[in-house]
Parts: C-alpha cells; structure tokens; sequence
C-alpha cells in the first residue's frame, strides 16, 4: 500500500493526445480530402454541450492553416447540427443518406431512457464514429476487432473506453513485448463505474486484452477476466461479494474512478505503491484529502 510520504506524478492528457493527433493529421494526408463530421445536439446537458464545444475546438485547433473554414480541404470539417429532441430521428436517417457527411456523432443523453438505445442504432454503421451500433457492441464484448474476415477493417470503439486505453498504452501499462490482444496479462484493474457507456466496456475491453478487472458500482463487485492463463477468447463475468473496494485497491495496479459527484472519495490509504489512476469524471475528484486529481 501507499505510504503517507507516497508522491505522485500527474500526468496531462494534453501531452498525450498530441501524438494521437499527430497519427490524425497523417492519416488525413494520406486522404486527400476533407472528411465531415457532424454532431447532433438535441439536450440542455451541461455536459453534453461541454463534449460538443471540446469536439469543435479540437478540430479547429488540429486544422493545418491558421483559419478554421469549412472550405479547407486540409483538416477535419465539423459542423454542429442543434435539433429539438423529436427532430433527431429524422435528421439522423437524412445524415445517412447524405453523401457529403462521413462521420455522425450524437451527444447524449437525449431522453436519458431507453429511447436513446433506440436512437444509437440509427446511425449509418460506416457512420457511426461512437462505435455505438449494436454490431459494433458485439464485437466489442466477443473480442472481435474487426468488421470482416480478412481484417482490413478495424471495429470502431466508444471513444471514452478508448481513450482511457490510449492513456494506459503510453504510460507503459500494455507490455509490447507479449503478443497484440494479451499485452495487459498480469495486470490488475479496479474500474470505479460500471455505466453501459463507459464503465462495463471498459472493463470488457481491458480484460480482453488479458488484464484482471474488478468491475465496481453501486450494486457489487464483478470480476472480468478471460480466466487462468487468459486461456479464453473473450472475458467472463463472476460476481465477486467477498470482496469491497478496499481488496480491489490493494491488489490493482492501475485505478480507474469515473463517479458523477463531489461527494465521492477514492481512499489512497489502500492503493498500491505506483499504481496508475486514470480518473474520467467531469467532476473533480478527491482523493482521500491528501491530494487532487482533474479529468
């Protein structure tokens, strides 16, 4: 466990995502063209409207010239579309049909039930840069990573699990020298959320990339894994009631806190020396009183 002198090393999203978006801008030219990306805001979420402003900064930041212009063929064009909530239905089936838009992107929750299930099974699946199809869920829970057979065609992700994962790889927590898909063997996670958004494919993601995940919400502690000696193709899920956040803590290597809401303290006391905490909640999260840490 961490002693009460333990120091840590914050590390800033931004330094990572300028090599992400380096890998961006050299794919782009080996495009040749400008793809258009365009976001349905349909909600008053705070939260929602926070994700859509970050989206169009990026682009426009990330744009080769100095001009943001939806007329310059060298960067991401984005464009926000803001609908009434019963509008969106329609607008997305127009989108799919549009030739010109190569990219859909939904910012929800829209009506924050099940209807919103409904709605992220409209985007065009070559569309749907969420990777919130149900096609694409499968593959994701089976440990599929590819749309066809002859695997030219990457499976798209759900960009918060994804981004986590990016994280993850360039603090060195994926051993590169075991082979691709089992390069988190050996490694214990504790992943405070458990959202079908983000916390559960985050969980299935890691494990079945051979990591040990404990799976933590309201409700309990579940175990992902892909079993002894990751001998599985895709993870298991166990239910773990001999155990509470503490055990977890303890025993990961990398820590993992998404929970809405400032009342929330992940207690530091128990946590591993050196592990890794990654937090992505858009609050700020307390960590035991001793330290801080920002999404």
């Amino acid at each position: 466990m961490a002693s009460e002198n333990s120091a840590c090393k914050v590390v800033l999203a931004s330094a990572i995502a300028r090599n992400l978006l380096r890998e961006v801008s050299e794919s782009l030219e080996r495009l040749q063209r400008s793809p258009l990306l365009i976001g349905f805001l349909a909600n008053d979420d705070p939260a929602a409207r926070k994700y859509a402003e970050w989206t169009q900064r990026t682009c426009k930041e990330n744009q080769p010239g100095s001009n943001y212009s939806v007329d310059d063929p060298s960067g991401v064009i984005y464009r926000l579309a803001e609908v009434d909530r019963e509008e969106l239905e329609n607008r997305l089936v127009e989108a799919n049909n549009d030739r010109a838009i190569d990219g859909i992107i939904v910012y929800y929750p829209i009506f924050n039930n099940r209807q919103d299930q409904y709605l992220q099974q409209i985007p065009d699946i070559t569309k749907d840069v969420e990777g919130l199809s149900h096609k694409y869920i499968f593959k994701l829970y089976h440990n599929e990573r590819y749309l066809d057979q002859s695997q030219t065609q990457k499976c798209i992700l759900p960009c918060t699990p994804l981004a986590i994962v990016k994280i993850l790889d360039y603090l060195g927590t994926y051993n590169n020298i075991l082979p691709f898909g089992n390069r988190l063997f050996g490694r214990t996670v504790t992943v405070v959320n458990r959202s079908e958004t983000v916390g559960r494919p985050l969980a299935a993601m890691l494990a079945n990339d051979g990591a040990l995940v404990y799976s933590i919400d309201v409700t309990g502690i579940q175990q992902f894994s892909r079993g002894e000696g990751i001998k599985k193709k895709m993870h298991e899920v166990i239910e773990r009631d001999n155990m509470d956040l503490a055990d977890c803590l303890k025993v990961s290597d990398v820590v993992i806190s998404g929970v809405p809401g400032e009342a929330f303290a992940l207690p530091t006391a128990h946590l591993k020396e050196g592990a890794v905490c990654v937090n992505f909640s858009t609050e700020k999260v307390q960590l035991g009183g001793r330290s801080e840490v920002y999404s």
